[in-house]
């Protein structure tokens, strides 16, 4: 017989916002949008206060200020974002049997089997009490026998709050919500269910499956069984250590300075695009030298969350010139990025993020369509 699942989804509610409220406390219970400038820039995140006018994430920002012209905008202290985000999983860790971090605000905790020993619900409300306390940062969580249902439970409880949807009682929790409660329900999905007719969970589930398998395809069917509560989706175990890594030996030691520093650079680009590929930010960089005699030393720093090359590098060549033993010749060069979580940090926290975002975005594209060594650097290039 199987253990009982119980499975916590914790969220920081309104993560860009609460940040900046703490490092300025007259913001509070105000208005507040998170993001670029007024004219081009992208709405990030914003306050519920600011929601109650219709104003969302991703929103262009120019229509976020005509829906909500009284709301202060903040452009972002994205080092104090990744701060917080190190705090409440150092928090988790120490605690949690097996997490994961979905994203730099949102987290999955597996207590399955745990009930032997406590009362998980209590459990979870213990450990958000704890990270209340030593981030000042509002959380909300929900606590369900799997993933899909804590996560939908996390969104009912917000904004800090908290609901226990206790095993068999999915299908009544879930009955009474709109369809797009559902990840992966956007608008046309969305458009499509109202078409037939279908604007609640409950609705759903009277639906025959095949009827909607006809009109979606195998999503309609699967869409059929997570009315019912169905998921079973894993807790995938949260390592510091994943990371993305490359290191290039070479045939003969080097010992060419502006050869080194070409190589670096282009190594670093190269897991940057392995990094966006995976749709991935780090915080943390290393660099790895070797030399003849084999001695290796390699050199790691936290950063801010990014993907970006261009705030990659420079981060990357300051750690090797603190490494490096000047004149020595190099056998192996290696670049490591950690600390790995998903995009989080949406639209544009600084005036040039977007067109940052939208270039890297091109490249990238060209690089998947024409191949990897099309663009690079120009530093890169071997002349």
């Amino acid at each position: 017989m199987q253990p009982q699942r119980y499975i916590a989804h914790m969220d920081l509610d309104s993560f860009f916002v609460s940040v900046e409220v703490l490092n300025d406390p007259s913001l509070k219970g105000k208005p507040v949008i998170v993001g670029g400038s007024r004219d081009r820039g992208v709405v990030t995140t914003c306050s519920y206060e600011a929601r109650k006018f219709g104003v969302r994430s991703a929103m262009p920002m120019k229509k976020a200020m005509q829906l909500c012209p009284h709301a202060l905008l903040v452009r972002g202290t994205r080092g104090e974002y990744s701060r917080y985000s190190r705090m409440v999983t150092e928090i988790i860790a120490a605690k949690a049997p097996l997490f994961e971090k979905a994203s730099i605000d949102e987290f999955y905790i597996d207590l399955t089997g745990m009930d032997k020993f406590f009362n998980p619900f209590q459990w979870t409300i213990d450990l958000r009490n704890e990270i209340i306390e030593k981030t000042g940062l509002p959380i909300s969580f929900g606590l369900a026998s799997n993933k899909m249902v804590a996560k939908i439970a996390t969104d009912e409880a917000k904004p800090n709050g908290y609901l226990f949807v206790e095993p068999g009682m999915e299908q009544q929790f879930l009955a009474p919500l709109p369809v797009n409660k559902f990840s992966g329900v956007g608008d046309a999905t969305h458009e499509v269910l109202k078409e037939m007719g279908i604007f609640t969970i409950q609705q759903l589930s009277e639906t025959d499956p095949a009827i909607l398998e006809k009109r979606m395809g195998k999503y309609g069917a699967d869409l059929h069984r997570k009315s019912f509560g169905i998921h079973h989706g894993e807790v995938h175990p949260y390592h510091e250590a994943k990371s993305i890594s490359t290191e290039n030996t070479f045939e003969e030691n080097k010992i060419d300075l502006e050869f080194l520093l070409a190589e670096l650079v282009r190594m670093t680009e190269k897991v940057a695009y392995e990094l966006r590929q995976d749709e991935k930010l780090t915080g943390c960089i290393a660099v790895k030298i070797r030399y003849p005699d084999f001695e290796t030393t390699s050199k790691q720093t936290t950063i801010d969350y990014t993907f970006r090359d261009d705030e990659l590098i420079p981060v990357a060549i300051d750690l090797f010139h603190k490494l490096y033993r000047n004149g020595q010749p190099v056998r192996l060069l290696g670049v490591r990025l950690s600390e790995l979580t998903n995009h989080a940090i949406q639209g544009s926290l600084f005036d040039d993020a977007e067109k940052k975002n939208n270039l890297y975005k091109a490249i990238d594209s060209v690089k998947n369509q024409f191949g990897k060594g099309l663009l690079q650097k120009a530093r890169t290039v071997k002349k």
